[in-house]
């Protein structure tokens, strides 16, 4: 299988956003060696900042496996930004409309040719009151049943303390300098699921058997105890009076 070469507008991505990353913070990277060297796979990764894409996709752009990210729709219209996104690969999702489907279409077939989709499961920045990762939705788990590609959980953190989610004001704590910590595992091993009906339910399991796994490594980087029952927002709207 191939890999996606480190192209041009990749390159361009890495000129303007790394520089600011290795002057501004430190780096505490874990696990580069579950990234695979070749072939499709996906990664998982939790949400916790509108900055910790660019933390993320700093540490596996380090890796020589660039990921391919699930991107909403809107974030392509901005010119400058919009031609950065196609030209490396993203991935438009078009929630609520009859293209959304076509998202998971593109990231099977990128997968299938050798490439890495990134998956935030979580679909926002978590709503946690303590910042751990939310119930997923199951659009990784499907892209993994259908692909049968290893499935590489990454947890984060630090990119949060640098731009808390939800912030009502929109500054930066760049002082005292912060550490911007991820970390890889090695696949979730899905393979009790393979074989059988992707019915809600089958989907509901293997995410949450994903979620576990990158909670548990959030739960490494921040030496604590991840939550027995993942925050899930459906619940916290419900209970609203």
């Amino acid at each position: 299988m191939s890999r996606r070469r480190i192209g041009f507008w990749y390159r361009l991505a890495a000129v303007i956003a790394k520089p600011p990353l290795v002057v501004l913070f430190k780096r505490d990277w874990r696990g580069m060696e579950h990234i695979p060297g070749q072939g499709g796979f996906i990664t998982a990764v939790n949400h916790n900042s509108y900055l910790d894409p660019l933390s993320y996709a700093h540490f596996q752009y380090n890796t020589g496996r660039v990921p391919r990210f699930l991107a909403k729709a809107p974030l392509f219209k901005p010119a400058f930004v919009g031609a950065i996104l196609r030209g490396t690969g993203q991935i438009p999702v078009y929630r609520e409309s009859t293209d959304a489907a076509n998202a998971f279409r593109a990231a099977v077939d990128a997968i299938n040719s050798g490439e890495c989709v990134a998956f935030y499961p979580e679909g926002t920045l978590t709503r946690d009151p303590e910042m751990w990762p939310m119930v997923g939705k199951t659009g990784v788990a499907r892209v993994a049943l259908m692909t049968k590609a290893p499935v590489i959980p990454v947890a984060q953190w630090g990119a949060n303390e640098v731009m808390p989610p939800y912030a009502t004001e929109k500054k930066f704590r760049l002082f005292p300098r912060r550490t911007l910590r991820v970390v890889a595992g090695p696949p979730v091993d899905l393979s009790a699921f393979y074989g059988q009906e992707a019915n809600a339910e089958v989907l509901r399991d293997a995410t949450d058997t994903i979620m576990a796994a990158v909670s548990e490594l959030l739960g490494e980087l921040r030496g604590q105890t991840p939550p027995a029952e993942r925050f899930d927002p459906r619940k916290q709207k419900g209970n609203t009076k």
